[in-house]
């Protein structure tokens, strides 16, 4: 049975794993399907490579698709998420909460005290998700992002572990 079933009502549960290099044509994927300008599969192939680089992806069961993931530079104390998406089929199940509270722990684990992020002004979803696990706002870049509708602001957000 598909997670999407599985949220449904029975089958098997997401599981959460860190990602790895050979990912790098999936992420790519969802990544395309979620933002205006999506990165390549070379690009997080080259990111994933960083020492620097945390990343966890959400699959369909052990050995299923990926769903989603997020990827976050990291220099202790201080994090930054650079990226997070979940493919569209999976979309409002809750598993960006998941997979966020999963990553945020491994932050926290590693020695992260303090997470950045910063989202498009127009993401309500993402940011109802951001405030709900702990991040406020704490500034903005005007016309920062560039979508199919023209420009749009960023959000720029912080949380303290």
């Amino acid at each position: 049975m598909s997670l999407l079933g599985t949220l449904l009502g029975g089958g098997k549960a997401p599981h959460l794993r860190d990602a790895r290099a050979s990912d790098s044509v999936d992420l790519a994927s969802i990544h395309a399907a979620s933002f205006h300008r999506g990165w390549g599969a070379d690009e997080f192939e080259r990111l994933l490579a960083e020492r620097a680089a945390h990343a966890h992806v959400i699959c369909d069961g052990p050995d299923g698709a990926i769903l989603g993931f997020v990827l976050s530079h990291v220099v202790v104390p201080e994090g930054e998420i650079l990226t997070i998406a979940i493919t569209p089929r999976a979309r409002g199940k809750g598993l960006s909460g998941k997979l966020l509270s999963h990553h945020l722990g491994r932050l926290a684990a590693r020695g992260v005290t303090t997470s950045h992020l910063e989202v498009e002004a127009g993401n309500t979803a993402a940011l109802a998700l951001y405030r709900r696990l702990g991040y406020g706002e704490t500034g903005r870049r005007k016309a920062y992002y560039q979508t199919a509708d023209g420009a749009c602001d960023a959000v720029v957000m912080r949380r303290d572990f």
